[in-house]
């Protein structure tokens, strides 16, 4: 949350107990009081009893880094995770996501929050990490092709996100993957840092009116700081999630970007909160929609063929995945936590001419404009 202009008197409050009582950083324009860390200068504030469980950073060094975009980063994807936590835990009728949080012994580590066997979530998680290190020669090399000008060898990297899938049990459901993350790379002393990310769906039955409520939400998100950006960033999306070995998308896209480092560090941050804003009322009105609506045998059938492309493409091609897959020290579990739990290959499988599944398959293979 952001304070606008003048502290609430609320808040005021919450900042004078704790330089009474708690632990007042003045110096850093810093207040700390029990389970609240107060962003003064940057007028944000933290109350960590509503997250999913303590940062993964030690309080202390939180503190100290207060006004810094890693700190500020992680902040912003532990209050993210725990807002899609809870809107989904709501959605399931009260069940609790499970939460393991783990230690990377590189350095950093991360938060695991899952439901699985759920009676609308087949599987969903929602994960953050915070990792430092250096980065492999592998990722270095990765990254090297995208035009990022990294030297040789090992180099100490920080990075952050929040990554979503949410598998739904009925095939009316789309599913739905988000990831935002931050990444600072040190070299020579001097410190390259960019924003990445973006929310799509994948459904498995084409209701228009549901993709248009989708882009709509995310493109309102986007013209907030430059219409521009979402018609690049939705053409990115469509480029990306490309199963190129079957001239198909992955769905039916929304925006991606990456390597975003302008106009400036502190309106590319805003750029990727209002981003991360935008994913409830982009999809849980389509989740509550859907998740009574009736299907048979055939259309769970096609849900895990579909499913089966979703596999194809995060372990063939997705960077995430790679990155995740070639970083020392990586938690497996979390980086295939996308994965569905079911899914299925069928040899040679083609949709029947004109049936609903084919309508959706057509779309697959020519993106559409939904606005």
């Amino acid at each position: 949350m952001v304070m606008e202009g003048i502290l609430k008197p609320k808040i005021f409050r919450g900042m004078a107990i704790g330089a009474m009582v708690g632990t007042a950083f003045a110096g850093f324009g810093v207040y700390h009081h029990k389970q609240m860390l107060v962003l003064a200068a940057s007028k944000e504030y933290v109350d960590f009893d509503k997250l999913m469980a303590s940062p993964v950073t030690p309080v202390k060094q939180l503190i100290e880094e207060s006004d810094t975009m890693k700190t500020r980063m992680e902040m912003m994807v532990m209050k993210t995770q725990a807002e899609v936590c809870r809107a989904l835990e709501k959605v399931e009728g009260g069940a609790k996501f499970k939460i393991d949080k783990w230690q990377r012994k590189e350095g950093g580590g991360g938060i695991v929050c899952i439901i699985e066997d759920g009676k609308v979530f087949e599987r969903a998680g929602v994960n953050i990490s915070v990792v430092e290190g250096e980065l492999s020669p592998k990722a270095v090399a990765q990254m090297r092709t995208r035009g990022k000008k990294l030297k040789d060898g090992t180099l100490p990297f920080f990075a952050t996100g929040v990554s979503c899938v949410i598998h739904p049990r009925n095939p009316m459901i789309p599913t739905l993957h988000f990831n935002y993350r931050y990444f600072e790379v040190d070299q020579d002393g001097e410190k390259q840092w960019w924003f990445g990310g973006g929310t799509d769906l994948t459904p498995y039955y084409l209701n228009k009116d549901d993709v248009k409520l989708f882009h709509g939400t995310l493109k309102k998100a986007c013209d907030k700081h430059d219409e521009t950006y979402y018609p690049e960033f939705k053409k990115w999306c469509d480029n990306y999630f490309v199963l190129t070995h079957r001239d198909e998308r992955r769905g039916v896209g929304g925006i991606f970007f990456d390597d975003v480092d302008k106009p400036s560090q502190e309106k590319a941050f805003e750029f990727v909160k209002d981003c991360a804003k935008a994913i409830i009322p982009a999809y849980l009105p389509i989740v509550n929609k859907h998740k009574n609506d009736g299907y048979g045998y055939k259309e769970r059938q096609w849900q895990l063929i579909r499913r089966g492309r979703y596999v194809e493409f995060n372990l063939v091609h997705d960077r995430g995945t790679k990155f995740g897959l070639f970083t020392p020290g990586a938690r497996i579990e979390s980086i295939l936590m996308s994965l569905p739990q079911t899914a299925k290959w069928q040899y040679n499988h083609t949709p029947e001419e004109g049936s609903k599944e084919w309508e959706l398959w057509q779309v697959l293979k020519t993106p559409q404009n939904w606005i």
